[in-house]
């Protein structure tokens, strides 16, 4: 349900190894792969987050079950969207180093079988937190896998705004904990949301960066080519970075934060600006790199720290 992070493969490939017949005998491995977890990591500490900070002041105990139920519930629609995105652009993955090697790109499972996978689990995912959690969580779940899947991933290869319509459903996670722990959503929920929109931009402008080549050869235009797609990296990039800033402090400011949380919050938004406006500055993929992992320590950091720190 996220925009996705990933790491290239560098090995050249054939594209015409995209006509291969699948391997009769897939590995459990594989249909792990189909899943993302990587990306349900990050995913789960979100939801996680928004669970936290959504519940009521005063309980006479920690609702364990409950968390549970909604972490699976979550991560059950999230895998479910992981999949079917792969079933939607396999025939484009095969044509990108970075995902060439993916276990549908690559003929080792049949697009039926990944198809039923990935309807299984969307469908599981949204009746679990209906029934374990409430409708409310099911709802927000299963809108983000429709807009994931029928505005964001069609978007891709057509114009660069993809980006900002991925933001949105990327951003849900929290507000799906949220829900699961207070039943509704208040103001202090979009906040948590707001930071995540607004994280998306250095975290995707880095991987795009990174692997523009092997977008434009798949007919993806996540950036435009040449000096235009250059500074629309670098202005996504940065004024993400900047905005992210004020509205990850103001936790503190609306009092659901103490000053632990503003303190080490203002040095993680600096850091992270700081690689955001090194990748505008230099336009290399070794900048972009780190912009990237730099992006993937700020988000846990800052949400653990909001959890720890809360009022």
């Amino acid at each position: 349900m996220a925009l996705e992070p990933g790491i290239a493969v560098l090995e050249v490939v054939p594209v015409a190894r995209q006509h291969r017949t699948a391997r009769p005998h897939a590995g459990v491995s594989d249909y792990w792969a189909l899943t993302k977890p990587e990306i349900n990591f990050l995913i789960a500490i979100a939801t996680f987050a928004g669970f936290y900070l959504g519940l009521p002041t005063k309980l006479h105990a920690f609702p364990f079950m409950l968390l549970i139920h909604t972490l699976l519930g979550t991560l059950l629609v999230s895998s479910g969207a992981s999949t079917l995105n792969q079933y939607v652009e396999r025939q484009f993955d095969v044509q990108m180093r970075r995902t060439r090697r993916r276990p549908l790109a690559d003929g080792r499972l049949e697009p039926s079988s990944v198809l039923l996978l990935g309807i299984v689990l969307s469908f599981a995912g949204g009746m679990y937190l209906a029934i374990a959690v409430n409708a409310t969580a099911s709802l927000i779940a299963l809108f983000t896998l429709a807009s994931y899947l029928e505005v964001y991933t069609p978007l891709k290869r057509k114009t660069p705004l993809c980006t900002l319509a991925g933001a949105f459903p990327g951003a849900m996670p929290p507000l799906i904990g949220w829900a699961a722990a207070a039943g509704t959503l208040s103001f202090e929920a979009f906040i948590l949301w707001a930071m995540l929109f607004l994280w998306q931009f250095p975290h995707f402008m880095a991987i795009a960066w990174m692997y523009r080549e092997d977008y434009a050869r798949a007919g993806y235009l996540v950036l435009p080519q040449g000096e235009q797609g250059g500074r629309l990296m670098s202005w996504q990039a940065l004024v993400a970075s900047l905005g992210l800033i004020p509205v990850s402090l103001s936790p503190t400011v609306i009092g659901g934060a103490g000053s632990l949380y503003f303190a080490v919050a203002v040095m993680l938004g600096v850091g992270f600006l700081y690689y955001s406006a090194r990748l505008a500055y230099q336009r290399s993929n070794a900048a972009a790199r780190k912009l990237l992992m730099a992006s993937i320590v700020y988000l846990p950091l800052v949400l653990l720290l909001m959890v720890l720190d809360k009022r």
